[in-house]
């Protein structure tokens, strides 16, 4: 098992050293938040154009309605099978972003609509040393998962896909065991660098503790003798130059652009030093004039510290397929099909989660309506206990009517 582990850390040392590698968003689209493709925006600059600075705000309401199955809920507390429904204000981002002697790029937003440390969502700065090398520092994106690094307000769906972000089931009653495959936004320092405007890299250092937590509190590993980190790469492959981080916009009806990717990471000693969970995930997106497709597989490994002495190790994998698609100027349809074994590879049956969706891009004024339906489904379970367990917490049925608007 040792032996396997410090393979394990090789491989990923190996991924975290390449030589010619991740593209950097387009600089338009750089906050990560805002698109601003096919319009200026409002930025205010220097004669010598080396200072711009730019503000950005993007701001969502939805109207929800979730259904659930009755399994986990409690009569006697008369709890009703239609819950967490009404209206919600998923984010509410203001933010600025700009460029400094054409060296350093910087960003820093606010989401009002969070609490605590995800009130801060990104704050870094990027140094670029050439187009094959930049440092990235503060709070921003891991490198994992297209869906993650899409532009928020590009998203196909205003739901992302629950096999990235629910939290796995496993037979012990630690509750500081619940990881999940996504990642997120992190706290840490990243290379990246752009080769023959095809290959990309990132490879970076994380905190490991997600948006929510703002400062350092690791330490260093009983186990493997290195710190307790979140250590990340991810390489892509791209023929036709940068793949845009967008899922859809009416201002790019004439790209054709590819992506294939491959990213990985190490949480040493993460859900309060309990587990060490690694992730590994593929991706593909296609962007052809009114076309988008995209699809994910990942997979987690989550093996106990020694100091939890549990020997048992557990296995999980998720995925998606989804597309979009304009059958008017400012008419998009969307589709995705999600699936996760939330229970673990060693169990059967898994979670089968099909959604549609309608997007309208109104002209002139940045905002965007989106409407979604999910449900979510299970197949292939051994016994009623491993089904019900499979979707605990998930509305099966569950519909988002979301406006937004940004700028």
């Amino acid at each position: 098992m040792h032996l396997l582990k410090r393979i394990l850390i090789l491989a990923l040392l190996a991924l975290l050293l390449p030589t010619a590698l991740w593209a950097q968003y387009e600089e338009e689209t750089a906050n990560g938040v805002v698109s601003l493709a096919g319009r200026e925006g409002f930025s205010i600059e220097t004669k010598k154009g080396d200072f711009v600075f730019k503000p950005y705000l993007l701001v969502q309401a939805s109207a929800n309605y979730n259904w659930y199955d009755d399994e986990g809920l409690d009569p006697a507390y008369n709890q009703d099978n239609v819950a967490n429904s009404g209206f919600a204000i998923p984010y509410a981002v203001l933010g600025f972003t700009g460029k400094a002697f054409d060296r350093v790029t910087f960003n820093l937003s606010l989401n009002a609509a969070a609490s605590g440390g995800a009130l801060l969502q990104q704050a870094w700065f990027d140094v670029a040393f050439k187009p094959q090398l930049a440092l990235r520092v503060g709070k921003f994106k891991t490198p994992f998962s297209h869906a993650y690094l899409t532009t928020l307000g590009e998203a196909l769906l205003p739901q992302m896909p629950l096999s990235l972000t629910t939290a796995v089931i496993m037979p012990y009653s630690l509750n500081a065991v619940m990881p999940n495959i996504g990642t997120g936004f992190d706290l840490g320092v990243e290379l990246h660098g752009l080769v023959q405007d095809r290959f990309g890299y990132e490879v970076g250092i994380f905190n490991g503790t997600g948006a929510s937590v703002n400062t350092a509190g690791k330490t260093f590993s009983d186990d493997w003798h290195i710190p307790s980190l979140l250590y990340a790469g991810r390489l892509t492959y791209m023929p036709h130059g940068v793949m845009p981080a967008t899922q859809g916009n009416p201002n790019r009806l004439r790209e054709n652009k590819l992506l294939i990717g491959l990213s990985a990471s190490l949480n040493v000693e993460s859900e309060y030093e309990s587990t060490n969970d690694t992730r590994v995930g593929v991706e593909f997106a296609w962007l052809y004039h009114k076309l988008y497709l995209a699809a994910e597989a990942y997979w987690m490994h989550v093996g106990f510290t020694e100091r939890q002495k549990i020997d048992e190790t557990y296995n999980f994998l998720g995925g998606y397929v989804q597309g979009g698609y304009f059958v008017a100027p400012r008419l998009q349809v969307a589709a995705r099909y999600d699936f996760f074994n939330r229970n673990g590879m060693d169990t059967n049956g898994f979670l089968n989660m099909p959604a549609v969706g309608l997007n309208y891009f109104f002209k002139g004024c940045n905002l965007k309506l989106q409407a979604m339906y999910q449900y979510v489904g299970r197949a292939g379970h051994d016994d009623q206990l491993d089904r019900d367990n499979d979707n605990l917490g998930l509305a099966t049925h569950s519909a988002t009517v979301q406006l937004q608007y940004s700028f």
